[in-house]
């Protein structure tokens, strides 16, 4: 009886990951999280037994199986789990190519008046900390003054729009911190925060 219960949980959990990668490749499912809320719950409740790995370790639909089964072992909110889903993956995602000029139609305004202590706040904090000396393994030291913020504002600038891996982190900074709302604008708004608060 136990090895037959053991083969219908075995079939059952099979039969939902097929599920879970199918619908996962059709783009239906699961909703989008937050990254940046997702990049603190990661580092709350994943790091300390994880570490930081890196996004590219996994496939977008296999961190979605793997998110899935965790949540159960870690007693994860779904909020929390689809948060941390789109922390990863936007993560897995980041890309490290040049920031290409736009058209003159693209929106270099900062969305909804955020101010770069705003954006920082809403976005940046759940990595990089309140004093800028980083909360999660391998994120820059805003702090020290031969760092990131070394670097000209181009190359911030970059970093800010297409994401960045530093060297000897596990984990990329996902394109616009994982906030996809995120205008030109309010990137400009909150390198003149770090620039002037670090």
């Amino acid at each position: 009886m136990k090895i037959f219960t053991k083969s219908i949980y075995a079939l059952m959990a099979t039969a939902g990951l097929l599920m879970i990668s199918t619908a996962a490749q059709s783009g239906e499912w699961p909703p989008t999280g937050n990254a940046s809320k997702g990049a603190k719950a990661w580092s709350e409740n994943c790091g300390r037994c994880h570490n930081i790995r890196d996004g590219k370790e996994l496939r977008d639909d296999q961190w979605i199986s793997t998110m899935f089964h965790m949540r159960v072992r870690a007693g994860l909110t779904g909020e929390d789990t689809r948060n941390i889903l789109s922390f990863l993956q936007a993560s897995n995602n980041a890309t490290r190519k040049p920031l290409k000029h736009t058209s003159a139609k693209a929106n270099t305004a900062a969305t909804a008046g955020l101010t770069g202590a705003d954006v920082y706040a809403q976005t940046c904090i759940a990595c990089h900390g309140g004093d800028g000396k980083g909360i999660v393994p391998g994120t820059p030291d805003f702090t020290n003054k031969d760092g990131r913020l070394s670097k000209t504002d181009d190359d911030l600038m970059n970093s800010l729009m297409n994401g960045f891996q530093s060297p000897g982190s596990p984990m990329a900074m996902p394109a616009k911190g994982g906030n996809s709302k995120l205008a030109q604008g309010d990137l400009k708004n909150v390198l003149e925060y770090l620039r002037s608060t670090f």
